[in-house]
């Protein structure tokens, strides 16, 4: 058989092979997009909706001289409050707080809840509020004469800044969103200089013996270790061991509902530890594409092993770096499974203000909704969801932005 014939013959069975694993690749590329459009459209078809509101008291009942009760004054919302409630549950709230330190919108929220106290008789999906509208409008007139038909959007303002409630109308995540941030804080700043001073030892510096080899094959198998397992270490160390320092003790905090170091620290560290292995491996990647040939010249110039590190390789490796950082935060701002298991509250109203603090976490949070019974905190379920990925994008956008500004330095 000639040359020519003899590669012409191979050449048709390799492009054959590369077709099908291309269809391979793409088919797999589709799935992807379609089961992930398929959850997003699940998330906003329950975060937006019509909205049957049915109220014990008329709102416009409240109204003085034609001016609606959301635009009254403070004096006037409290005239209207005492005048709507009993005498004994008015002095308890004012025992409780005075209403001259009570600003006009806390006075308008009991009038709200006190007093008008609506309820959702019928919610829709944000689906069935498009398509279904003439059919909605109809049945809620016909039904509930007296009840207010809303479009309502689960995801606002009031939502972001309001905090954990029993009542889905009134429960917010603003605990959860600040429990979230003030764990990847501490579990960045942990996880991110150890694990870059890690991956420029094991690279530049550690030799190539068994104990060596043994550690970066730990390095490797840790990367893949469930989340469920950092938790119990987290439990261990962070939590009992080390109790009287993540507790605050050490420091003179005295506080009985985090004295067994169940606080933001612990969860920090301990997430900390869950993306360190993450971390170590995409640097050493991100250290081991630097060119050989820039430090070669580093070193011709008479630069030392440490001047060539620090001026050259990391500089040039940052963005690598920072793209597995990002990875890491991804991971870790969704975890659930160590966090219930070092101790985050299912149910708390009081923002952590520091280190030692109780936490919970936009996770934790959308777990315990979808956990409800009652089909409205699936709603609230999915506006929470929305806020946990706008979180994590605006994180990633961030880190992004870093990661650029030092890739055009270089």
């Amino acid at each position: 058989m000639s040359g020519p014939s003899l590669f012409e013959d191979n050449t048709k069975p390799r492009h054959r092979t590369a077709r099908f694993w291309m269809s391979i690749f793409q088919i797999s590329t589709v799935i992807a997009i379609v089961a992930l459009s398929a959850l997003l459209i699940t998330i906003v078809n329950n975060a937006f909706g019509y909205v049957i509101y049915e109220s014990k008291v008329d709102p416009d009942t409240l109204a003085v001289n034609g001016v609606e009760v959301d635009d009254l004054s403070k004096e006037e919302l409290i005239v209207a409050l005492q005048s709507n409630i009993s005498q004994g549950l008015y002095r308890r709230f004012a025992n409780d707080m005075p209403f001259e330190q009570r600003t006009r919108e806390d006075v308008l929220a009991l009038i709200y809840e006190r007093v008008i106290d609506p309820k959702v008789v019928m919610q829709y999906s944000l689906i069935d509020s498009i398509f279904k509208r003439s059919e909605i409008a109809q049945y809620a007139a016909a039904e509930y004469p007296k009840a207010e038909l809303v479009f309502q959007s689960w995801i606002n303002w009031d939502f972001v800044k309001a905090p954990q409630s029993g009542d889905p109308l009134r429960a917010g995540v603003r605990t959860a969103v600040f429990g979230s941030l003030w764990t990847i804080l501490f579990a960045v700043s942990l996880a991110f200089p150890i694990g870059v001073g890690a991956a420029i030892y094991l690279q530049e510096y550690a030799e190539d013996n068994w104990v060596n080899r043994v550690i970066q094959t730990n390095i490797n198998n840790l990367a893949g270790v469930p989340s469920i397992i950092y938790g119990i270490l987290g439990l261990a160390i962070f939590v009992r061991l080390l109790e009287k320092l993540t507790s605050g003790a050490v420091f003179g905090v005295v506080d009985p509902t985090t004295a067994n170091g169940r606080t933001v620290l612990s969860a920090g560290l301990t997430l900390g530890l869950l993306i360190l292995p993450t971390i170590i491996i995409n640097a050493q990647e991100a250290i081991k594409a630097v060119p050989n040939s820039l430090k070669q010249a580093s070193y011709g110039l008479g630069a030392t092993r440490w001047q060539t590190v620090w001026h050259h390789v990391l500089p040039n490796a940052l963005p690598g770096i920072m793209t597995g950082t990002i990875l890491a935060i991804s991971r870790a701002i969704g975890e659930t499974a160590p966090l219930v298991v070092v101790g985050a509250s299912t149910f708390i109203t009081m923002d952590p203000n520091g280190p030692f603090s109780k936490f919970t976490t936009l996770p934790i949070q959308i777990y315990q909704w979808t956990s409800r019974p009652q089909d409205l905190f699936r709603n609230i379920a999915a506006a929470a969801i929305l806020v946990l990925l706008i979180m994590l994008l605006s994180l990633n956008a961030s880190a992004i932005l870093l990661r650029n500004r030092f890739s055009n330095r270089n």
